[in-house]
């Protein structure tokens, strides 16, 4: 594992449910994604780290869920959007593929930060190790409800979240006792038609990672 992952390890905890990456499916990335996120697709795969807190994902298995969310907002004017990584809790990382790592989304509220990197152009993969850095296991950490989560309802599998029912959207509580293991996708798409996104704060124009 090359530098940039091993501290993503040091930081938040080791790989689980490592799942094999087609090479088709890497060669369908190449140019739209940041070629040190598909090298370690190729070596060591999709993942989640520190039990399952934060996952990279396959993004293909996400389109219908970036588009739930983004088709008709102004983000879909932006940019082209993919989805390359998710917290256990919703929070959904995108990768544009002229603005890089420029959009999170925190599901479970419908809201979303923006961000402008200062690597555009040629220089738009070096915009992936700032983001990767600036990944924390209490960033993605929901109410620090995470390790009693996993220990009142067990490890997540690749296909799984943490999530609230009722949604918090609908007037649900965000309180522990109302966590549940839910299917990512489908409870991502679901969480998109329950509100518009709103801004959650404005980050300014600063480099990623700070």
């Amino acid at each position: 594992m090359d530098r940039l992952f091993a501290r993503l390890v040091e930081k938040i905890g080791l790989p689980t449910c490592r799942q094999i990456v087609p090479n088709t499916v890497i060669e369908q990335y190449k140019g739209k994604l940041p070629h040190q996120l598909l090298e370690h697709w190729s070596q060591y795969g999709w993942s989640g780290f520190g039990k399952g807190i934060f996952w990279l994902v396959n993004p293909a298995e996400y389109e219908c869920v970036v588009d739930t969310w983004l088709n008709g907002t102004e983000h879909s004017k932006r940019d082209k959007y993919h989805l390359i990584a998710r917290s256990a809790f919703g929070d959904m990382y995108f990768w544009g593929e002229n603005t890089g790592a420029s959009l999170k989304i925190t599901s479970i509220l419908s809201s979303y930060v923006t961000r402008t990197s200062i690597y555009t152009g040629v220089d738009l993969d070096k915009g992936f190790p700032a983001f990767l850095l600036s990944i924390s296991f209490d960033s993605n950490n929901y109410g620090d409800m995470f390790d009693p989560a996993y220990e009142k309802l067990g490890a997540l599998t690749a296909d799984e979240m943490y999530g609230f029912t009722p949604a918090i959207m609908l007037g649900g509580s965000g309180s522990f006792n109302h966590l549940e293991k839910v299917k990512s996708v489908e409870h991502l798409s679901f969480l998109a038609q329950l509100s518009d996104l709103r801004p959650y704060l404005s980050t300014g124009d600063f480099p990623l990672g700070h």
